[in-house]
């Protein structure tokens, strides 16, 4: 521990994400100043940060813009609700800029303070429109084994990764599991992505047949999975996957949490991957990370008939103190003006092929079994052996181990596993881009290094 911050911190903060005793060990890295694609820790060490934050920082760590625009709305209203009819100017034009990108421009949006709570109001006005349609046992929802859909107890219910529902899930039989469309692990001997989307596709569609389409109000997919090991479906699997669940009468939302706002080359990942969802969650990048907000955008399909249900029960019940806070709402506002000002998706699909080239030079590395890439968003997969693809012993702690060197060579990543998952400002530059997969490369290499310390045993 480097001072008395840190020896403060350990007294009095609980960590999410975190392992208690590795943070007593190690200490916390206290970060206490930013400049563009940089942060620098309390003890003056400057590092690229490579995950813009966690997923949302597209403008960098230190715009001005947003620090004055809070500023502003704070001299003119510093707080207030949405609640029994009340507004306020800056969520009413977030809400026509944002629909306005959208693929749902004549929709609706219900605002929210984070990515969970999006997710949560997406699955309640999923069963509200069903009641409202007269179909009230349509309750179940598909999820997919390795998705992330938040913190809340039903964000954790969702989610398909171990560690993230633990003794937080819900014990609910309604949540179903299907398989992420992960093709380097997940496909047969033989199969090309194209016969891997239809057999996905295929196992849905046993799903709801077994369960019966009559029971299922909605399926929640991220475009590109992202804790779950930065999946990137195969290109016909969500337009199949789409086609399947309209037909059975079943919603399709789509968690842009982290797709969102140009990271995967358009507005939304769903545009990218080509399907068109009943409603949409958003956050992180809507505010660039600055301010916690996020946002669940309804098809004017689905507004009709939640519009309807609402007034027939005389009020829509759900709702949180801080949606549509005018500061939040301010500061997203902004966010949106200067993406559009800065062209952010001529950016991001400028800087595509760049990035796409540095993570497929990173394929050749003897530690890297995988690596792949859409928009400024990609992964390389760490394996034990290349050939087989035989992953390491979750318990040799591999993708840590890498994660530890780069903080060394002055790089902040996050691994998922044995997969790294890198995600940089969309402000970052080619330049930049050099030098992150200069320091990641010069990690892998330290990492091949240390192998030999590795036991045995600790390969799967």
């Amino acid at each position: 521990m480097r001072n008395s911050l840190a020896q403060t911190d350990l007294a009095f903060v609980l960590h999410p994400q975190t392992d208690p005793a590795a943070l007593e060990a190690e200490g916390p890295l206290i970060i206490e100043r930013g400049d563009g694609v940089f942060v620098t820790d309390s003890s003056g060490r400057r590092y690229l940060e490579g995950m813009s934050s966690l997923w949302c920082a597209t403008l960098g760590f230190n715009e001005p813009r947003l620090a004055r625009a809070a500023a502003e709305q704070i001299d003119r209203l510093g707080t207030y609700h949405t609640f029994n009819r009340r507004s306020n100017p800056a969520v009413i034009e977030l809400a026509e800029r944002l629909l306005a990108l959208s693929p749902m421009p004549d929709g609706k949006a219900l605002f929210a303070n984070s990515g969970s709570e999006a997710v949560d109001t997406m699955i309640k006005l999923a069963w509200l429109y069903h009641s409202g349609r007269g179909e009230p046992e349509r309750r179940k929802i598909i999820s997919r084994r390795r998705a992330y859909h938040g913190s809340t107890v039903l964000g954790a219910t969702l989610s398909g990764i171990a560690s993230m529902r633990g003794a937080f899930a819900w014990p609910d039989p309604g949540v179903l599991f299907a398989e992420p469309p992960h093709f380097y692990t997940g496909a047969a001997v033989g199969e090309n992505e194209e016969e891997f989307a239809d057999r996905l596709v295929a196992e849905v569609a046993s799903l709801i047949a077994a369960e019966g389409a009559g029971s299922i109000a909605a399926m929640i997919a991220e475009p590109v999975m992202g804790a779950g090991g930065v999946i990137i479906p195969p290109a016909s699997y969500f337009p199949k996957l789409a086609d399947l669940l309209r037909r059975h009468g079943i919603l399709l939302l789509s968690d842009e949490v982290i797709c969102g706002f140009g990271r995967t080359g358009e507005w939304f990942g769903c545009q990218t991957f080509g399907f068109r969802p009943d409603m949409m969650s958003v956050a992180k990048a809507l505010s660039s990370g600055y301010q916690p907000i996020g946002a669940s955008l309804l098809s004017a399909e689905v507004h009709e008939v939640v519009r309807a249900e609402a007034s027939r029960l005389g009020v829509l019940g759900h709702g949180f103190t801080y949606a549509g806070h005018p500061v939040t709402s301010a500061v997203a506002l902004e966010t949106l003006k200067i993406y559009e000002e800065i062209d952010l998706l001529s950016r991001v699909r400028t800087l595509a092929p760049v990035f796409r080239a540095h993570i497929g030079a990173l394929a050749a590395h003897p530690l890297v079994g995988d690596a792949r890439a859409v928009g400024l968003i990609g992964a390389v997969e760490l394996v034990a052996d290349r050939a087989t693809r035989r992953p390491f012993a979750a318990s040799a702690g591999v993708g840590a181990r890498l994660i530890a060197l780069a903080l060394d060579h002055g790089l902040i990543l996050r691994n998922l596993g044995d997969t790294i998952a890198i995600c940089p400002p969309l402000i970052i530059t080619s330049a930049e881009l050099d030098v992150l997969f200069t320091r990641l490369r010069q990690a892998l290499d330290a990492l091949t290094e240390r192998l030999p310390a590795i036991p045995e045993e600790e390969t799967a």
